[in-house]
C-alpha cells in the first residue's frame, strides 16, 4: 500500500505561485503507478487537473499553461507548481495514484478519480482576489 503525503499549500493572492509536492511515506517510490493531481472545492466534485506517466503529462483546460506536473527521476516526489492562481483555483488539492496494470493496460493515466487506488489527506490552496 502507499501512504502519499502532499505538502506546499497555503494561501497567496491573484496571480501568484505555489507549489505543492507528494512524497510516498518512508521514502517509497511509486514507480509502479501512474500519478495525479486533484482538486475539490466546497460543493464540487473532484476534478483531476493534471496526470502523468508513461512519458507525458495531461492538464485540465482550466489549468493548462498556468500549472506544471512532474516527478523526480527516482519517483519518490510527484511537483505541481503552480502559476498565474485565479480565485477559481481555491479548493483542498490532492495528490494520487492509479495502479500501473490499469493505466498502462489503458495506455494513458486516469481522468476518474475513482480509478485511482490511494490518495493523499490533500493540501489546502486559498487564492484570494
Amino acid at each position: 500500500q502507499v501512504h502519499l503525503v502532499e505538502v506546499g499549500g497555503g494561501s497567496v493572492q491573484s496571480g501568484g505561485s505555489l507549489r505543492l509536492s507528494c512524497a510516498a511515506s518512508s521514502g517509497y517510490s511509486y514507480s509502479g503507478y501512474c500519478m495525479g493531481w486533484f482538486r475539490q472545492a466546497p460543493g464540487k466534485e473532484r476534478e483531476v487537473i493534471a496526470n502523468i506517466d508513461l512519458g507525458k503529462a495531461n492538464y485540465a483546460d482550466s489549468v493548462k499553461g498556468r500549472f506544471t506536473i512532474s516527478q523526480d527521476a527516482g519517483k519518490t516526489t510527484l511537483i505541481l507548481e503552480m502559476h498565474s492562481l485565479k480565485p477559481e483555483d481555491t479548493a483542498m488539492y490532492h495528490c494520487a495514484a492509479e495502479k500501473g496494470t490499469d493505466c498502462f493496460r489503458r495506455g494513458y493515466p486516469s481522468f476518474n478519480a475513482y480509478e485511482y487506488h490511494y490518495w493523499g489527506q490533500g493540501t489546502q490552496v486559498t487564492v484570494s482576489s
